[in-house]
Formats: C-alpha cells, structure tokens, sequence
C-alpha cells in the first residue's frame, strides 16, 4: 500500500470527541505530523508512551501504512470498545486482516449507534476504506453520501477521503481527482489535496499537472517531505534524472533518517543508474537489516551494473533461494539470466531466460526478456540463437529500430555481412540521420570487401562524416567513428592513387588521436621521399577491421 498522509484536523476533532484530554489529542496531532514527513519513529516515539485508546488507534493506522498488518491490527484492537469510536478501531483491525465482511458489520453497528448523523464518524469509516485494499466501495460509497449528507456540505477531509476511496473503484481516477479538485475548493490552503492530486497526476504521467499540484503543496508546506519524493518520482518519469535525483535528496533531507528512507534512496539511486552510490547505500541498508528482501535484490542487480559478475551470481544465488515464491519478479529472471551469461554460466541462464519468457503474460515483460535472451547468446557467441530470438520478436510486431540494430549486430557476429548491410539500410531508411547505423553499416562492408579495393564502406563512411558536421552535432560522439572512418579513407585513397587526399585522411586521424601510431607511421610513409617502390600503408590501429 503506498502512503497516505493523515488529516490532522479531522482525527483530532475525532481524539477530541472520543474523550481524550487535551494533552493526548496535542500527542496525537504531533504524531500526525511527523508520519506526514516520514518520521515515523518519532511519531512512534510521541504515540507509545501514551496508554488511551486514541493513540492506539494511530499507531495501527501508522503500521498499516507500513503494510504490517499483523501490527496495525493489534494496536487497533487494543483501541475498541463499545463506543462508535471503539467499534470503528474494531472493524479496522478486521480490515487489517482482511476479514472484510466482519469489518462491516462493526462500522455498521458505530453508525447506527450515531443514527448515521455524526459525520466525523462516517468520514472515519470512509478513511478505513480508502486507506486498506478492499477494491468493492460500495460500503464506503455509502458512508460518504451520509456523511457528506450530515456536513450539508463539501468538507476538505471527507472529500480526500472520497477520492482515495474511489481511487479503488472502477471510476478510478476520474472521481478521484473531482474529489481532491472539491477539496481544494473548499478549503485553497489544504496542502494534502495539491499533494493527492499531484500523486494521481503523476501516476497518469500528466507531469505539467502534477509539478503545479506538488509545487502548490510544497508552498503551503515547505516541510511536506512526500511532496519532495512524488516530484522526484515525476522527473525520474520525465527522464529528467538529474533533477530526479536532486529532488528526491530534499525529501531524504526532510524525512527520517533511517534504514526505510536508505532502501528508498538506495532504489532511487539505482533508477536513476547512479550504480557506485546505490550499491554503498544497499550495503549500509543490509548492515542495519541484513534480511531485507528487497534490498539483498538490489544488491545482486548493482554488482551485475558495477561489472563483478561472480559476485552478483553468488547474491542473486542466494536471493532466489531465500525469497518467497510469490515475492519473486520477472526483473528477477532477467537479471539471473544476464548475470549467469556474465559470469561463465551462460546455459543455465538461458535456460532460466526461456523459462521466463515461456510464463510471462505481461508484452513488455517479454520483450525485455527476449533481450536479455539474445544477450545471452551473444556473450557465448552463438550469434545464430540470437538472430533466431531477434527475427521470432520482429516477426511478432513487438520489436523496433533497436532490435533491427541488434540484428544487424548478431549478422555480424554469424559474419552475415550482407544480411547486416540490408538490415542497417532499414534503419537508415527510417532514421536518416542516424549516425551510429552509417558507422555501422560501414563496418559490415568493410568486412565484404577486407581490402578495400572496391570501397564498398566508402560511401557510409563519408556520410557518418557528413553527419559528424552538421548543425548541433555532439563532436565527442563522433570521435571514435571519425578515427575509424578516416583511417579506412585513408587506406582507400592511397590505393586508388590519391596519395594527398590520403595523406589528409591519416592527419585528420592524428589531429582526432595523436597517440595513433598508425596514423603517424602512415604519414610517414606517405611524406618519405621514395627510393624505392612505394610501400602501401598499413593497415594500423586507425583502419583494423572488427570481424
């Protein structure tokens, strides 16, 4: 269950009318506050020490958004009674565990009890919905009508209530927003209601709606850490890394300082392919919870990313046998495939690969695994499995230009030159200015014709260069094709008897590499004066063929 932050106003009036003192309610809205911001030990800390029912009824609120039912249930069962209030604790420890038609039997009873015209009440019953994972809200829906019914009016809290009640139903985020657009309305300065709406927009990828939304809450609240983390989520979605990864260290910032905020900024980290860091913060994660699944997951994943392959074979060995069978996800398969490919284990990673793929009903899932396969058996070089795996997946309207690249690729590997050449000219086709599938192209006829005498890869070649001098062209991507591209000039010039163009080919080479020794010996060769027949430039480390 994701998190979902507390109306204080509303349970404190709710603490109030239950018969608390006026310092145990003061307790109670601290604790609100600080589980607002992440800080959940210290609402732990402020909610313990306190023996009434009301702070028994936060603290399994409290460990029911940590989804730990087992707890949640027993601090609410330690708040019932035979009071409406009591009742309400009693039917969510039920909810807890989810024994949902016992749970509605006592909400029913504490709404009877208030002839279903205390609205505080009914809001609460609603909140117990929207904040477990019953999907049928019908229930709810009818509390929500009685309440709004008792208030004659909308009230901020009710409506947050509505909209993550409807967040479970089938109108789903259509309600869902109108409700937190009626908060909103009610009360502009309800910074939880920016903040649910800027969670809805985010998840719906509307990422100009939920910036305004998050960046509204975060005004009214500068120490509203959950704001922080959803924009985080919203630029990492966006692509925008960078701000991501800053972003999501403001909300380190303001949240607690524990082993649950480290696993979130090791995950985050990990996202957004920061490998080194991730890695220092899993192992500080697992220092403090040495059997904290996910973490012993992200483990194995960030030594495959960081390169020690053996090392990440005996984690990921050890994550799949101590985890759940229900716990384990496709991620799972396709990172124990590569890693096992990696690590000398190619067989038995495609063997688990296939297996993946042969049980995945999810496209995408497939797809990625399908990848991962092909991978597979490009690190044993059976070049022919992974032409089979690539054509299977375009055949099936699944794949792209990355796959035809990755075709391409494998052709080269199985030295089907020709094969290459034609699957690189569709790329170009469709990508016209796609420098990397020239460069590559040109290889692939640089291997049909090895001397160069026909100048098959001309042509690529000087179109890469071309590309490398237009407008906006990065010149460090370009770099190593251009060394390549020139040095392969240079040899065909000189063969065609063109010792100038030539002899400008390899000093273009020097001028982009000035430690290329080929170039230079090249250079030399072609400014000595002859005494004897001409010796051809080498072939050096500018112009060597990748076969």
């Amino acid at each position: 269950m994701s998190f979902k932050p507390w109306n204080q106003p509303l349970l404190v009036a709710i603490a109030m009318a239950a018969g608390t003192t006026a310092a145990t309610a003061q307790d109670v809205q601290k604790a609100h506050r600080a589980i607002e911001l992440g800080r959940y030990n210290e609402a732990r800390a402020i909610l313990r020490p306190g023996s009434s029912p009301e702070a028994a009824f936060e603290l399994g609120r409290l460990y029911q958004m940590r989804d730990m039912p087992d707890s949640a249930a027993f601090y609410f069962n330690r708040a019932s009674g035979t009071t409406p209030f009591g009742k309400v604790a009693a039917g969510r420890a039920l909810l807890a565990k989810g024994e949902v038609g016992p749970a509605e039997a006592q909400f029913e009873a504490a709404a009877k009890a208030t002839k279903n015209k205390d609205a505080k009440l009914l809001t609460m019953i609603a909140q117990a919905y929207g904040e477990s994972d019953v999907k049928d809200t019908g229930k709810a829906q009818n509390y929500l009508t009685a309440a709004q019914t008792a208030y004659k009016k909308d009230d901020p809290a009710l409506m947050v209530a509505r909209g993550d009640v409807f967040l479970h139903s089938d109108q789903g985020g259509g309600e869902a927003m109108t409700s937190f657009d009626r908060a909103i309305a009610a009360n502009p300065s309800y910074a939880q209601a920016y903040y649910k709406k800027g969670v809805l927009n985010v998840r719906s990828r509307n990422f100009n709606a939920a910036r305004e939304s998050l960046s509204k809450a975060i005004e009214l609240d500068p120490s509203y850490a959950p704001a922080y983390r959803e924009l985080a989520d919203m630029y990492y979605y966006a692509g925008q890394y960078d701000l991501a990864l800053s972003t999501f260290q403001k909300y380190i910032g303001l949240a607690e300082k524990s082993p649950a905020t480290d696993a979130q900024y090791a995950s985050f980290l990990y996202l957004t392919k920061k490998y080194p860091e991730a890695l220092a913060e899993v192992d500080k994660v697992l220092a403090a919870d040495p059997k904290n699944l996910t973490m012993n997951r992200l483990r194995a994943y960030l030594l495959y990313e960081t390169g020690d392959f053996n090392g990440a074979a005996t984690a990921m060995d050890t994550y799949m046998k101590t985890a759940p069978a229900d716990k384990i996800i496709p991620e799972d398969y396709s990172y124990q495939g590569r890693i096992l490919a990696r690590a000398g284990r190619a067989d038995e990673g495609i063997a688990i690969l296939n297996k993946a793929i042969a049980s995945s009903t999810d496209p995408a899932k497939t797809s990625e695994l399908q990848n991962d396969l092909a991978t597979a058996y490009m690190a044993k070089k059976d070049y022919k499995s992974a032409i089979s795996v690539f054509k299977k997946k375009l055949a099936g309207g699944k794949g792209d230009l990355t796959d035809q690249f990755r075709l391409a690729t494998a052709f080269n590997g199985n030295k089907q030159y020709a094969q290459a050449d034609s699957t690189y000219n569709i790329i170009i086709t469709a990508r016209p200015t796609y420098g990397p599938a020239y460069l590559a192209r040109a290889k692939a006829n640089a291997n049909l014709d090895p001397e160069a005498k026909q100048g098959l890869a001309k042509p690529h070649y000087e179109k890469y260069i071309e590309l490398s001098k237009a407008e906006g062209a990065d010149p460090a991507k370009f770099r190593e094709g251009l060394v390549e591209a020139y040095g392969y000039l240079g040899v065909y010039n000189f063969q065609k008897g063109d010792k100038a163009t030539a002899l400008s080919n390899f000093e273009q080479v020097l001028a982009l590499d000035p430690e290329n020794k080929g170039a230079a010996n090249n250079i030399a060769i072609l400014k000595a004066k002859p005494r004897t027949p001409a010796k051809a430039p080498a072939k050096s480390s500018a112009v060597k063929k990748k076969k």
